[in-house]
């Protein structure tokens, strides 16, 4: 588990203009992650636009990251599904070689009651020997995977381990800190708040941010674990227009047009997604000169 201690990173799926997967971007976004701090990478997540990616371009971006990656961080592959015998299904018979850990998202769509997110995720533990991290985003998922039902998964389920708890709740993150055991990893899904919950007892974020600027937010994150608050703030409140501006109009128009703009992949996503307007890429643009001079 202290793999997954600090700032893991949400890769995008990096697109050429026939809007395949650029390979040779990809590479480079890896590299560019390993070479400036970050702690792991997370695979296939909702940052890399996986639903509109096809079986064969997944198992491509998988390839491309394990290939590049080459042991050095660790690897974090999202599995998630509102079907739990799809998910199921998928854990027993897929190749996870080259993966730590798997993420995997609460049900979508369909709104389980609590009950069903426990049974839901009690069965996917049983389906595979990996370690897991559950995933709680009510704004993508409706419905929210609420504290008490998280620490009673933690208690009957061993290889799950952690939590990116992004409700965006935090007094619902302090609570889910207190009741769960210590070794269980509460980890940031909202970069605005990855601080105030490490400073809080939680043990790092994956990031959407710190993919674009990981030296200066793994920075962040390794000052709030080692309780350096004072100075931790000074580079959140730096970075905070970004923080604002990335998610102006969704994820990962935002991340991309940064990632765009120093030229590490091109600027093209899949429907229904679109590229952040003109307006809000002139905003990024601004940022990252003023955080340059």
């Amino acid at each position: 588990m202290e793999s997954f201690i600090g700032m893991g990173v949400a890769l995008v799926t990096p697109f050429n203009e026939d809007l395949s997967v650029d390979v040779a971007a990809l590479e480079n976004l890896v590299e560019f992650q390993i070479e400036n701090g970050v702690d792991y990478l997370v695979v296939l997540g909702t940052t890399a636009e996986y639903a509109c990616l096809t079986l064969a371009e997944k198992q491509l971006v998988k390839e491309t990251v394990i290939k590049q990656n080459n042991k050095r961080l660790p690897l974090v592959l999202g599995v998630g599904s509102n079907n739990t015998l799809a998910v199921c299904e998928e854990l027993k018979s897929g190749d996870f070689t080259g993966f730590d850990a798997i993420l995997s998202v609460s049900p979508f769509y369909n709104k389980p009651t609590q009950e069903g997110i426990y049974q839901h995720f009690k069965a996917v533990s049983a389906a595979t020997e990996l370690p897991i991290i559950l995933y709680n985003v009510p704004g993508r998922t409706a419905s929210n995977m609420l504290p008490e039902t998280v620490a009673r998964i933690a208690a009957d389920c061993t290889n799950i381990i952690g939590v990116k708890e992004a409700s965006g709740n935090m007094a619902q993150a302090m609570k889910l800190i207190s009741l769960v055991p210590n070794d269980f990893l509460v980890i940031s899904g909202e970069d605005m708040l990855t601080l105030p919950m490490i400073l809080a007892g939680g043990k790092g974020v994956i990031s959407v941010i710190g993919q674009g600027l990981p030296s200066e937010f793994s920075e962040l994150v390794s000052l709030g674990l080692a309780n350096e608050a004072t100075e931790a703030y000074k580079i959140q409140y730096k970075l905070l227009e970004s923080m604002e501006l990335i998610f102006a109009e969704g994820n990962p128009a935002g991340i991309k047009t940064i990632l765009a703009q120093k030229n590490i992949i091109q600027n093209y996503l899949r429907l229904p997604l679109v590229k952040a307007s003109a307006e809000l890429q002139q905003k990024i643009s601004d940022f990252l000169k003023n955080l340059e001079a």
